[in-house]
């Protein structure tokens, strides 16, 4: 009886062990780079997205997070993604604008100005992007605007003429040629460089949200925030479509529910961002300005004049994208 006893436990011991090493192996961690800091909402953001993913799947996908550039520069992520070297990533939507101009209708200067105009400006874009990613094997999960975009300048900017000359910080090709519109210099720069390329006298000024420059203490190389509300621009979290599809069904719900979930969130954090971190910047003695009208109006006819090129780069996709955002 003892020699039976101690063979039903050696077996059903095996049982549980074979049961666990199923569980182990099913279980998937996914690594994820980001190209901004911990303390970013949109990182913040993401953190609770994948905290909510490990606890839906009740551990079966684990999303490990690799914030500031850490495991990919921010130009590199999409790409990492595609090839498969990572399954999920986010990146700055506009930076594919090179590939094709819609993916840049978000940064247009001037299209959507505050949060009401940039939600219906998403809802126009989504199909779109979505239909372009696809065929990269890419597929969206959500997207997340950044506050409405400032002018950071250590000199007061009155008119466009004040930004002639001006080494003028560009994040993607919009903004390159915005810069060049207004008479600036511009240079690439990303965001964990801001301060040294400030400080090495390679940048003078910049277009960037409060968040931005509240994270990256603007206040230590500028004076003046000029508050010209020139975009939205928005971070996209994408995932490897092949990646995806090999997860359980139960799985994916539970990461297109999480995603749901970051977006609704993202854009309420973003809202309470724009007054949190442009408070920051006037306690910290930058002086927060309202653009003169003058300006404005400058501003807008080159926004005008840039929204008329991109239409034609854009081309049937930017033109249905605009009638959807429009009507």
């Amino acid at each position: 009886m003892r020699s039976i006893g101690r063979k039903l436990l050696l077996t059903l011991t095996g049982v549980a062990g074979i049961c666990g090493l199923t569980a182990l192996a099913s279980a998937a961690t996914w690594d994820m780079p980001t190209p901004y800091p911990d303390k970013t909402f949109h990182t913040e953001n993401i953190i609770e997205f994948a905290a909510d993913v490990k606890e839906a799947t009740g551990g079966e996908l684990t999303i490990k997070i690799h914030s500031a550039g850490s495991l990919f520069k921010h130009p590199e992520i999409k790409n990492a993604i595609r090839g498969g070297q990572v399954p999920i990533g986010e990146f700055f939507l506009s930076l594919l604008s090179n590939e094709q101009a819609v993916f840049g209708a978000d940064s247009q200067p001037f299209l959507a100005t505050n949060y009401e105009e940039a939600k219906k400006l998403w809802q126009a874009q989504k199909d779109v992007i979505t239909t372009l990613l696809d065929k990269q094997g890419l597929m969206p999960l959500f997207s997340v605007p950044w506050p409405p975009q400032g002018l950071y300048t250590k000199k007061p900017i009155n008119t466009i003429d004040d930004l002639k000359g001006i080494k003028f910080r560009a994040y993607n090709a919009t903004l390159e040629k915005f810069a060049n519109l207004v008479g600036a210099a511009p240079t690439q720069v990303e965001v964990p460089d801001i301060p040294q390329a400030f400080a090495t006298g390679r940048v003078e000024a910049m277009i960037t949200s409060p968040s931005t420059g509240a994270n990256s203490k603007a206040w230590d190389f500028i004076e003046y925030y000029t508050d010209i509300k020139a975009w939205l621009p928005k971070n996209i979290v994408v995932v490897n479509t092949r990646a995806f599809r090999k997860l359980d069904k139960g799985v994916q719900d539970a990461v297109l529910a999480a995603a749901n979930d970051a977006e609704k969130r993202g854009w309420e954090m973003s809202m309470q961002e724009t007054a949190a971190k442009t408070a920051i910047l006037k306690e910290n003695g930058v002086k927060i300005i309202e653009p003169s009208d003058t300006l404005m109006q400058q501003l807008k006819e080159v926004g005008a004049e840039m929204l008329e090129d991109w239409k034609t780069d854009a081309g049937a996709e930017g033109k249905q994208m605009l009638e959807g955002y429009r009507n």
